[in-house]
């Protein structure tokens, strides 16, 4: 089968279209003919080698990238009942950024039938980040009041749509070029962080800074009593001085730090959300396998709106 391999670490470079054997799946596995995938900031992390303890030390473990992925099911193992082989599904695969992928099954739900396969295939890593930190540390509750930084980007855009789907009043902080789209999913207040500052316009129960480059003692001077900050650690959590310096802030009960888990009851409650149309993931460009590398170029160079998803 065709898929995009590495065979070294470095940049977009270094992956390529070449010819692989078809997995097979285990007895708790899923066989999925890919229909898309999306690209993450983890699978740059990973094609950079910043991660070699768990990718490999000397080249990655595993040749083919790509977690997020939506599709059909074209096989499953022994152990797996309640899928069965033309299922549409979504969730996360080892190496999704290929014709064919394997996933356990606790890591793929059916995929919502309003959703294209290039929509639900950016939904997991985006979606569980946002969902937790707004559902699980934030604990935002309806009527509350949020502000979420990078708030059309691939985390951010799901967050503005879940924070209003679960009854808060969303302020959205964005670039210039934005502040329309912030309009579109949802937000109830939008700022252009070029020309204005969020921060000293209100006081909110909680900050979701999926953006970064504000220090911690202005977002928190920008709380409500009791309010909290949250704050998206990004992918590259093994970075051991940003971890020890973190672990002295974070002891504040008002600020939360955390990293993404892709877990089924997330993966379902997406689900739920995008089919009663209060989640609609956002795509902003679509490329087709053979252009992962720059597909991945312009993931990293650029400020997606949305996710960027690659297309077998």
């Amino acid at each position: 089968m065709r898929a995009v391999v590495q065979h070294r670490y470095g940049g977009a470079e270094t992956l390529e279209l070449g010819e692989v054997a078809r997995p097979e799946p285990g007895p708790g596995d899923v066989l999925v003919r890919v229909r898309a995938a999306a690209l993450n900031p983890t699978d740059y992390v990973v094609m950079r080698g910043r991660i070699r303890f768990q990718t490999g030390w000397r080249r990655p473990s595993q040749q083919v990238r790509g977690f997020d992925v939506a599709g059909v099911v074209e096989a499953v193992g022994p152990d797996v009942a309640d899928l069965g082989p033309g299922d549409a599904v979504f969730g996360s695969c080892r190496g999704s950024f290929a014709e064919y992928a394997v996933g356990a099954r606790e890591k793929l739900v059916p995929m919502p039938a309003r959703l294209s396969f290039e929509q639900a295939a950016g939904i997991t890593v985006a979606g569980t980040m946002a969902l937790e930190a707004l559902r699980d540390h934030a604990q935002l509750r309806a009527g509350q009041r949020i502000a979420i930084t990078g708030a059309t980007g691939g985390v951010g855009s799901f967050a503005v749509q879940i924070a209003k789907a679960y009854g808060a009043h969303v302020t959205a902080v964005c670039r210039t070029e934005n502040v329309e789209l912030a309009r579109q999913i949802g937000a109830d207040r939008v700022f252009d962080y070029t020309r204005e500052d969020y921060l000293r316009a209100e006081r909110y129960d909680a900050i979701f800074d999926n953006g970064g480059g504000r220090s911690l003692r202005d977002l928190r001077r920008a709380l409500t009593p009791g309010g909290v900050v949250v704050l998206n650690c990004g992918q590259d959590v093994s970075l051991v001085a940003a971890g020890l310096a973190a672990r002295l802030v974070l002891r504040r009960p008002d600020v939360k730090q955390f990293g993404r888990k892709v877990r089924q009851p997330d993966l379902l409650e997406l689900a739920r959300l995008a089919e009663g149309g209060s989640v609609t993931p956002v795509v902003d460009r679509t490329y087709p396998l053979a252009e992962t590398p720059a597909a991945m170029s312009y993931l990293m160079a650029r400020h997606p709106r949305g996710k960027v998803v690659v297309t077998p």
